[in-house]
């Protein structure tokens, strides 16, 4: 642990190493996203999916650096950061939500970590995060854009509650359980982000010029497949 992770009073931080390891991780997931080859375009992203979904990964990371509040343990009400990745998976569907999901995990873990375990960086990062890929699940169903996007902020939620619970539990006030305060703490900024979301995204004007984007993201795509009947 002491390669990757230094511990400073009661949290960690990463070292150069750490650093290192966590850019490689990145490198090589989107590596391994390119190789998914295939004769049509449900076996594959394609040029335009990978350019679509690093705009919105890029977008997601410079909106989360915008913060309306931080709490003292992790956890912030960002700029509508994780409605880009959600997007990512209503454009192209679950395997790339996942991804995407997965990239910005790590993404935030080199910008801006809060550590006290390797079992609380995977929950918190890589879970939490990745669970924002959710969205894919929905990404053909009817208001799946809205669905999509509240199934992935609450998985999201669930695990950010599940680190609260196992490894945050001992900052909870006398009296209070654990669960209740992780929901509490996890629910003020994953709540309060969301449903300013869902006010933006309620917006015709704005509902329409999303789905137009979902429209264009898969042009190519939808000719694709009429040429392979």
């Amino acid at each position: 642990m002491s390669i990757f992770l230094k511990q400073v009073e009661d949290t960690y931080e990463l070292t150069s190493s750490g650093y290192g390891l966590l850019v490689v991780l990145l490198i090589l997931a989107l590596i391994a996203a390119c190789f998914f080859t295939g004769k049509d375009s449900k076996n594959h992203f394609s040029a335009k999916q990978l350019v679509f979904a690093s705009m919105c990964v890029t977008l997601a990371t410079v909106t989360s650096m915008i913060k309306f509040f931080n709490l003292p343990m992790g956890g912030s009400v960002t700029l509508f950061s994780m409605f880009f990745i959600t997007f990512v998976g209503y454009l192209y569907g679950v395997r790339a939500g996942l991804t995407s999901a997965l990239a910005f995990g790590i993404l935030q873990l080199i910008l801006g970590p809060y550590i006290v375990s390797i079992p609380q960086l995977l929950c918190d990062y890589i879970l939490a995060f990745g669970a924002l890929g959710f969205s894919g699940f929905f990404n053909n169903k009817k208001h799946g854009m809205v669905i999509g996007y509240v199934a992935g902020i609450l998985g999201r939620l669930a695990f950010s509650v599940l680190s609260g619970v196992i490894f945050f539990g001992q900052y909870a006030p006398e009296g209070m359980h654990p669960f209740v305060y992780s929901l509490a703490y996890n629910g003020i900024y994953i709540g309060a982000e969301g449903i300013m979301t869902l006010v933006l995204v309620s917006i015709p004007a704005v509902h329409k010029a999303l789905n137009m984007i979902k429209v264009m993201a898969n042009e190519n795509e939808v000719r694709d497949n009429l040429s392979l009947v």
